[in-house]
């Protein structure tokens, strides 16, 4: 197994091509060229992630998500601590990939999108929002377990967890911007001074992570042979 160090490196890195590719496909739709609209941010997330899981799934596991994180250290697929090196690994890339998009993109398109800092919709409340960014990242955690720890399933590799992620902005991308990801809110919300709503996308998205996580190994995958 990979040291500690390389693994939470792979989980930076990672962490750092979703957040660059992901925000820098919102700035770059206000450039006149794009007229990808939603579909093309929902598409740009999705192929980085799946790319990136991909890539890392031996190293690290691809995890690239603190709620992912938190789901597989609540059943006990991986320890304390490595799941704190994680979660601050892939912070430190959200924020490293948010600094180089306020260095790349002209001020004048990343200042009033936050660095593509995702944000709540004035038609929904607090706790609508929560909700939703729960039920997203239930089930990207559902797909983390179903295509890449359920030892029966295809290998698939990140393809269908960034499937996942794509249609999950495709709906909830006008309501939360559907970040169903700390890492991927905090970074540019930590480079953008912007905290509006913010605690929705931690809460959200871990307690709908470990939820996930709980079902499908105490219930799902229950006669299912563990994995080391």
């Amino acid at each position: 197994m990979p040291s500690l160090f390389r693994r939470s490196f792979a989980e930076l890195l990672g962490t750092f091509a979703l957040v660059f590719f992901g925000a820098g496909s919102v700035a770059s739709k206000y450039f006149p060229e794009a007229t990808y609209g939603i579909f093309g941010v929902a598409v740009a997330h999705g192929l980085v992630l799946a790319v990136m899981v991909t890539a890392l799934l031996g190293i690290s596991g691809g995890h690239l998500n603190p709620a992912v994180t938190a789901g597989l250290m609540a059943v006990r697929r991986t320890d304390l601590r490595t799941g704190l090196a994680y979660i601050v690994a892939q912070l430190l890339g959200a924020v490293l990939a948010a600094l180089l998009i306020k260095v790349v993109y002209p001020l004048g398109v990343v200042r009033p999108i936050s660095l593509g800092t995702p944000t709540i919709a004035n038609t929904i409340q607090f706790h609508q929002a929560l909700i939703m960014e729960g039920v997203m990242t239930f089930f990207l955690v559902s797909a983390v377990f179903g295509t890449c720890i359920n030892p029966s399933a295809p290998r698939l590799g990140g393809l269908g967890i960034g499937l996942t992620l794509m249609f999950d902005i495709l709906v909830g991308g006008p309501l939360t911007g559907a970040a169903v990801n700390p890492a991927r809110a905090f970074g540019p919300a930590l480079v953008s001074g912007r905290w509006v709503g913010h605690l929705v996308y931690w809460i959200g998205p871990i307690v709908g992570g470990v939820l996930a996580a709980l079902l499908w190994e105490y219930v799902l995958l229950r006669d299912s042979k563990r994995e080391a």
